[in-house]
């Protein structure tokens, strides 16, 4: 497809869909650790999303190349990627898919001021001010209430890790000769990093299975395929056509899905605080993805 200068129904559509499928996923990594232990499904869907990329790419007729330049940047940002889905996945295990959801979408706030503090030119606005407040308003909310079942402050904090982390690595992506490398090969240092610092980290976190199902196999196996590799593809495609900060826009639905489908299907008990500090987030991250007419009109870059 053509690059578009404005969002259209074919991509609302597809990003609506896509945030909908990270929201299910959290709700299947809780499923699947209950057949695998945490850290060692993260290191197998890592080591699956490889087989799956590989596959991509010579049906595609593409080779990974190593720019020299990049290396360092690409493991940092593959370490990071571990820490990232260790701190998930264990976070899963211990609270709700609601709050490690609230914690892990906050990212594009933490990314905003990041970039406020290390990239010249992203600076933050009033709006942008704003949106951060309400967001950092709905997590501080949702770490302070203990009411809702299945709570943990531990799995809470290690969400908010995993959030850190997820920055960590859009940093790289931004301002490290990481940028230069094209997406596919970004997410290939990604995982070929986190695969065996995952599966080799597992060894130290207990028996490395439950009690394996076939629904556990089956959640593996779409994290693999839908998640971790062509999921993320579909992404950086979505990214290669529509502008970013439209693209971005759309993430504040990833936790409002994740929220709603761990009530639906798994029958999670979301305190009434939750909810507002869900609302929160959501605003947040719109008002921080959100760019004012005047500059979005001159197709500037964002900011």
């Amino acid at each position: 497809m053509d690059r578009k200068t404005h969002m259209d129904a074919f991509g609302a559509t597809a990003l609506v869909l896509f945030a909908a499928n990270l929201g299910f996923n959290q709700v299947v990594i809780k499923v699947t650790n209950g057949g695998f232990q945490p850290v060692f499904s993260a290191g197998l869907r890592s080591a699956g999303a490889i087989v799956i990329l590989l596959l991509w790419m010579k049906l595609r007729g593409t080779t990974f190349r190593i720019d020299r330049a990049a290396v360092p940047a690409g493991l940092l940002s593959g370490v990071f990627f571990a820490v990232e889905f260790m701190a998930l996945f264990t976070a899963l295990d211990l609270t709700t898919v609601g709050r490690a959801s609230v914690m892990l979408y906050s990212m594009p706030v933490w990314l905003a001021l990041a970039s406020h503090l290390v990239i010249p030119g992203e600076r933050l606005t009033k709006l942008r001010t704003l949106g951060m407040a309400l967001a950092m308003g709905g997590v501080a909310l949702a770490l302070l209430d203990r009411s809702s079942a299945g709570a943990s402050l531990a799995g809470d904090l290690l969400a908010l890790v995993a959030a850190f982390c997820w920055t960590g690595i859009a940093l790289c992506v931004k301002i490290t000769p990481l940028s230069r490398v094209a997406p596919v090969h970004q997410l290939m240092y990604q995982l070929v990093v986190s695969a065996p610092v995952l599966l080799l980290a597992a060894l130290f976190f207990g028996d490395l299975v439950r009690d394996i199902g076939p629904v556990h196999l089956a959640g593996l196996a779409y994290q693999i395929v839908c998640v971790a590799s062509l999921g993320f593809l579909a992404w950086f495609w979505l990214l290669s056509i529509y502008p970013a900060a439209s693209v971005a826009s759309f993430s504040f639905l990833s936790p409002v899905f994740a929220v709603l489908l761990g009530w639906a299907l798994l029958g999670e008990e979301i305190a009434p605080r939750v909810w507002i500090a869900l609302g929160l987030v959501a605003a947040g991250i719109f008002l921080v993805n959100r760019r004012p007419r005047a500059v979005r009109a001159t197709g500037a870059p964002a900011r």
